[in-house]
């Protein structure tokens, strides 16, 4: 698609107005089609300082990593981002941050979600305003709501840029029924959904023309090869995004995923992100810092990943430092921040 068109597509179908006095060149907006071509989207890891602070410059090494290795967009401050355990201050500087070092060259989804439509709108407002390229949207989680609250939450949000809705009961215990997603699925700046609840549920959604992301790294390869999924938002990315990158683009390679499982499964033993923090950390691309309430994996799990890395290829991981197990002293567990 041209720049051209795309840019008259997103004046046309977009709630989005722009002010009279705006000319093509000032329109910074992400047009919803662009996100909706995305085959690789790595739901990207926030490294800290000692004291529980961002660490910007390993931060940057790892979104620089995805692009060299040819990730097409991040999920900032999403669940393996550990947005939940930031301010919205801090979770909005990390958004605009990224979009100021690297949004010409990766597409930038900040996670703006709340369990308070309030909130998740005015999240959604700075995040845009930062420049991201779109958003990620939960359902509202523990007080939840009913089908038509739903909704209405997502059409709050919807209006304002290309949006991805991320449907994963397991986390918010409620999941979001089929008919709320086809009620939605004609806004302008809905770009897709990512799905935790299986391939069933993708080809329900893809074999009625809405794009879906396979939310699960365990069964990515079948969802997108055998039943439509556009591609996945994907946690084992952070660590081999060159070999994620030839699941999603390469063709049917089940020899590829089955060699990623014993990965993928060590990923998933404790709630994610607990299992990537420390592997990042024994790849040394990281400090060994954990805001609580995580904690690192122990010493026989972490003695596992080291195995595991010389089995599938230390060049095939991010980073370049040996593999080490680290020493449980090695670790800062940081309460307050």
């Amino acid at each position: 698609m041209s720049m051209l068109k795309c840019y008259s597509l997103c004046l046309r179908d977009s709630a989005y107005q722009l002010p009279h006095h705006y000319g093509v060149n000032n329109y910074r907006r992400t047009c919803v089609e662009d996100i909706k071509s995305l085959r690789l989207i790595t739901a990207i890891k926030t490294p800290y300082l000692p004291d529980g602070r961002f660490d910007l410059e390993a931060y940057d090494a790892l979104v620089n990593l995805q692009i060299i290795n040819g990730a097409e967009g991040v999920i900032v401050g999403g669940t393996t981002g550990e947005g939940h355990l930031m301010s919205w201050d801090e979770h909005i500087m990390l958004i605009g941050h990224t979009v100021n070092c690297f949004g010409g060259s990766i597409k930038v989804i900040g996670n703006t979600g709340s369990n308070s439509t309030r909130e998740a709108i005015h999240a959604t407002e700075q995040g845009f305003a930062v420049g991201m390229h779109a958003a990620l949207h939960i359902n509202p989680y523990y007080g939840k709501t009913s089908l038509e609250g739903l909704v209405s939450h997502f059409e709050s949000v919807l209006s304002m840029g290309p949006t991805i809705i991320y449907n994963v009961p397991s986390r918010t215990s409620q999941d979001i029924h089929p008919r709320v997603i086809h009620t939605l699925a004609s806004s302008a700046n809905m770009a897709g959904l990512k799905e935790c609840v299986g391939n069933d549920r993708i080809k329900q959604y893809t074999d009625n023309g809405v794009v879906v992301w396979s939310g699960n790294d365990d069964q990515c390869h079948d969802a997108r090869w055998d039943y439509g999924a556009s591609g996945v938002i994907s946690v084992a990315s952070n660590l081999v995004p060159g070999l994620m990158r030839k699941l999603m683009f390469g063709g049917k390679n089940p020899s590829l995923n089955l060699r990623l499982m014993p990965l993928i499964d060590w990923l998933f033993q404790e709630p994610n992100p607990i299992a990537l923090n420390t592997a990042l950390s024994q790849l040394g691309l990281v400090r060994p810092v954990f805001r609580l309430p995580y904690v690192p994996l122990p010493l026989a799990k972490r003695e596992e990943f080291v195995k595991m890395v010389k089995n599938i290829g230390r060049e095939n991981f991010v980073g370049e430092k040996d593999v080490e197990v680290l020493d449980d002293d090695d670790f800062i567990l940081v309460g307050r921040y």
